[in-house]
């Protein structure tokens, strides 16, 4: 049986990443053939973990999972890593003394206790006294609400976490408001000013941005762009020289870097290098999103009619956040790139050719299951496939956003 895992970031007060939400999907019906549905539940949960490895889903940072009542008094959960799994306590499960008891004994195992979905009722106050975070839905809850709300709580020494925070400004009142954790989008879209002037050190990244994306790369202009940029022309020559790249001799220059290099391998390094530069003063998690979701977009590409099309995919997913690390409208700036009409088309009118990819790997990484299906019924891939292609996003996007810190530290 094949496992789907889609993620959901929570971030801290700082918009540093404090864990995932982990959302599974039982196979392909997403049904379940087990006599036993919840010791089904528990064995996709387990060989999700153990088959896609905790590392690769969360990159060493919490796990939150939904466990529901029978999984949760059944003990399925310590099958689980204390140190990194938050077990997150369905708002559909009662208090009863069998649910409190199980609470209880996960508690002194040392696993971290969450009620999810939390809206307050005095017979909650035996699981309220055990959790560490309780989570709140700040769409269904109204903003006058939350501040009783959180001091009604607070003796309880207990985290708040903000659900379905979808705009900056909600997650700046949350913040003030007292709540530690933030899950939502509100990372993912820019704040937008009126004539807002991107600054010049970005401007110098898109300028060698609209150069990589030329259908024919002048390496006379690229040499130029980078030669300007002290910090630019060590990485590439720190880059041509590491491991990846075993050339017999020492490459000292910049024009012998390019050529050696090679147009295919100088665009992806280029592209992801300035990506994270410009998004430099963003939350972490915005450039590697993209960044995992450029490689997504490619892998699922390659497996359609539309194979030839992998470099415009990757650019798809690449910018399709470019506008919230750049925070400037995304027509603006797509149209000062050369990027194809079918990436416009698809990132801005939710038309054409790539839309169906995008569409699809927008719905996996939100765990939308039945969305999911019918597009990639339309692009006409095996699902089955997909979790390996996501897994090997994961796997490319965390080693791509670490060589490029890495490259920033040095």
């Amino acid at each position: 049986m094949e496992t789907f895992v889609a993620r959901q970031p929570i971030f801290d007060q700082q918009q540093q990443v404090y864990g995932y939400e982990l959302l599974f999907r039982s196979s392909l019906e997403n049904v379940f053939s087990h006599p036993d549905p919840n010791q089904a539940s528990a064995q996709v949960m387990t060989d999700g973990l153990s088959l896609l490895r905790m590392d690769t889903l969360t990159n060493q940072k919490k796990a939150f999972i939904n466990i529901p009542h029978d999984i949760l008094v059944d003990e399925y959960v310590t099958l689980l890593p204390k140190e990194t799994t938050v077990v997150e306590i369905l708002e559909t499960v009662d208090p009863t003394p069998q649910v409190i008891a199980a609470c209880e004994k996960l508690k002194d195992a040392g696993y971290t206790l969450a009620l999810d979905d939390f809206v307050y009722e005095e017979r909650f106050e035996p699981l309220v006294r055990l959790a560490d975070i309780i989570k709140i839905d700040v769409l269904a809850t109204p903003r006058e609400e939350w501040p009783a709300l959180l001091q009604q709580l607070a003796p309880q020494r207990v985290h708040f976490l903000a659900e379905k925070v979808e705009t900056r400004e909600v997650y700046q009142e949350a913040c003030t408001m007292g709540f530690s954790y933030f899950q939502g989008y509100f990372f993912s879209k820019p704040e937008i000013i009126s004539n807002k002037d991107v600054s010049g050190f970005k401007l110098h990244y898109l300028e060698l941005l609209q150069q990589i994306l030329k259908q024919e790369l002048d390496y006379d202009q690229l040499e130029d762009i980078i030669k300007r940029d002290l910090s630019l022309s060590y990485k590439l020559l720190r880059y041509a020289n590491s491991a990846a790249f075993p050339f017999r001799r020492k490459i000292d220059s910049i024009s012998h870097a390019l050529a050696l290099l090679g147009e295919r391998e100088f665009r992806k390094w280029a592209t992801l290098l300035t990506l994270a530069s410009l998004g430099s003063d963003k939350p972490e998690e915005l450039v590697s999103q993209a960044t995992v979701r450029a490689k997504f977009c490619e892998s699922l590409t390659a497996q359609t009619e539309l194979a030839s099309r992998t470099s415009d995919a990757f650019l798809m997913g690449l910018f399709s956040l470019l506008d919230a690390i750049i925070d400037r409208p995304l027509d603006d700036i797509l149209s000062e790139l050369s990027v194809t009409e079918d990436v416009q088309a698809a990132l801005l009118e939710a038309t054409g050719p790539l839309y169906a990819v995008y569409a699809t790997t927008l719905a996996y990484e939100q765990g939308e299951w039945e969305a999911f299906s019918t597009q990639v019924a339309q692009l006409g891939v095996d699902e089955s496939e997909v979790p390996a292609l996501y897994r090997e996003a994961l796997d490319w996007g965390h080693q791509s956003i670490h060589a490029c810190q890495d490259a920033e530290k040095n």
